[in-house]
């Protein structure tokens, strides 16, 4: 029998990041990932107005190890050839969540 961090770890894969259930693939950093790019749940985070959040234009979530590891806010990280700029990031049982923006210039 499988304890429940294990079937966590299990359900990430096989239903919340399944490309056949919630998941879609982008390309991030250069590598084709299957993430969650959630606009309702970065909606309702805004509304908490919690530092980083309030500009954020997507939420992007992941597994762990799909991601680079330099993921602190400020960083820039590519996703679909675009330079997007992290504005808060964390990590709860092997699933990143990126609350980014677009890297706006001039």
């Amino acid at each position: 029998m499988i304890d429940f961090k294990g079937q966590v770890v299990y359900d990430l894969g096989a239903v919340f990041l399944n490309l056949n259930e919630f998941a879609e693939t982008h390309c991030v950093e250069g590598a084709e990932i299957p993430v969650v790019v959630d606009k309702d749940q970065l909606n309702k985070l805004k509304k908490g107005q919690i530092l980083g959040l309030i500009e954020a234009d997507m939420l992007l979530m992941g597994k762990k190890e799909d991601f680079p590891s330099y993921l602190s806010p400020g960083t820039l990280i590519n996703v679909d050839g675009r330079e997007m700029i992290v504005a808060n990031s964390g990590e709860d049982m092997g699933l990143v969540e990126l609350a980014l923006r677009q890297n706006r210039t001039g």
